[in-house]
């Protein structure tokens, strides 16, 4: 934990130190290149605390060069949403992969990150109408629930996504994350007489094009060659 928070007080040392005049003296020492694994905590969290929703994600990233990474995510997500008109389940599984670029100027041997990246999703998922209502003018409530099952089968989606996150090193090679993502819904597949109002790895798509989510992390870091 000691190490976690100092990591991130370089960041913030670091930020404010972009505004100083730099020394152009500058230390040359071997830089580590591998793969980095972990999972999104947030999805695993939720899984506990909403009684209606069970999803989990693998996170992932290569460094290719120093600033630039190879990034992508993998997961599958199960929801219901309980609206005012309707109750629907949705099941699927999706996948990202894009590049994330480092801004962070890392001292020594720390590999911490402040990045922006983007994402291109594609996600394959089935909804379940458990139920929906309707105006009922001869009922006291002025409405009733129709029980349905209806299952909507086949469908898929596709957006693109950008990324704005924090990595810092919380022990050796392990790796403490958030980051927030923007997501443009390029293409989806609507089912007959319904509508994607969720789309596993995209989120709620609130009857337009935009959505967000956020993605907290924890990863281990393998090296694999070094280079100065």
């Amino acid at each position: 934990m000691l190490r976690f928070i100092f990591s991130l007080s370089l960041v913030c040392i670091s930020l404010l130190g972009n505004a100083q005049p730099k020394d152009t003296a500058k230390v040359i020492y071997p830089e580590r290149y591998g793969l980095r694994l972990g999972v999104d905590l947030h999805k695993i969290a939720r899984s506990f605390y909403e009684k209606d929703y069970r999803g989990f994600e693998v996170v992932g990233d290569y460094r290719l060069t120093k600033r630039f990474y190879i990034a992508g995510e993998i997961g599958n997500e199960d929801k219901t949403v309980d609206d005012d008109r309707l109750n629907f389940t949705t099941k699927g599984t999706y996948f990202k992969v894009g590049f994330d670029y480092n801004s962070f100027e890392n001292w020594l041997d720390m590999e911490n990150m402040i990045y922006i990246g983007m994402r291109y999703g594609v996600s394959s998922f089935n909804h379940t109408l458990n139920s929906y209502k309707i105006y009922d003018p001869t009922n006291y409530y002025g409405e009733n629930t129709i029980i349905s099952g209806a299952e909507f089968d086949g469908l898929n989606a596709s957006w693109l996504e950008v990324v704005g996150g924090i990595k810092a090193e919380l022990f050796n090679n392990l790796y403490m994350g958030f980051s927030v993502r923007l997501n443009y819904l390029v293409y989806d597949k609507k089912p007959e007489n319904f509508d994607n109002l969720f789309i596993p790895g995209y989120n709620r798509t609130y009857d337009g094009k935009f959505g967000a989510s956020i993605n907290y992390s924890v990863s281990y870091f393998i090296p694999i060659y070094k280079k100065k």
